[in-house]
């Protein structure tokens, strides 16, 4: 798949504009926006961290007053992650809604080793980069992640 050379503008969703371009997004893909799935959703974005999927199946359970399982959950969450909707801090397994759903880039995320923050940023030169040098070894990048851990500017 090629990326993108162009800059593109970036629209910043949130709340109930965000929801509503998550399942635009998702039935332009083709796939069903349930109801289970748009209350993960509206959960997830109501994060401002990587929250896991353990959280957000113990705040739907509260919530509905009936036990929602974290597998159900997980499958959703990776079902948001392949379709753009949310990124993956892999390495603390915790999962952060896209704020622009249906913009293909690639996660780099600045991740605070004291009080979980993730930030997200855009670089497409950092992209571009990492895609390049994947590409002189003969590797199609699908899915760059790249996570720098540390310590953010209010706990540095």
């Amino acid at each position: 798949m090629a990326h993108h050379a162009h800059s593109h503008a970036h629209i910043e969703h949130s709340g109930e504009s965000l929801v509503a371009a998550a399942r635009a997004a998702l039935t332009t893909s083709g796939e069903q926006w349930t109801s289970m799935r748009e209350a993960v959703f509206v959960e997830l974005s109501g994060h401002d961290r990587p929250v896991s999927a353990y959280d957000i199946a113990d705040n739907l359970s509260a919530a509905r007053g009936k036990r929602v399982a974290p597998n159900s959950v997980y499958r959703i969450l990776d079902l948001f992650v392949a379709n753009n909707l949310a990124m993956r801090v892999e390495s603390s397994n915790a999962y952060l809604a896209n704020s622009h759903p249906g913009c293909e880039h690639d996660c780099i995320f600045l991740v605070c080793d004291e009080c979980g923050e993730a930030t997200h940023i855009d670089d497409e030169n950092v992209s571009r980069s990492v895609r390049a040098l994947a590409g002189q070894r003969g590797f199609r990048a699908e899915r760059p992640v790249l996570e720098i851990r540390g310590l953010c500017a209010s706990c540095a």
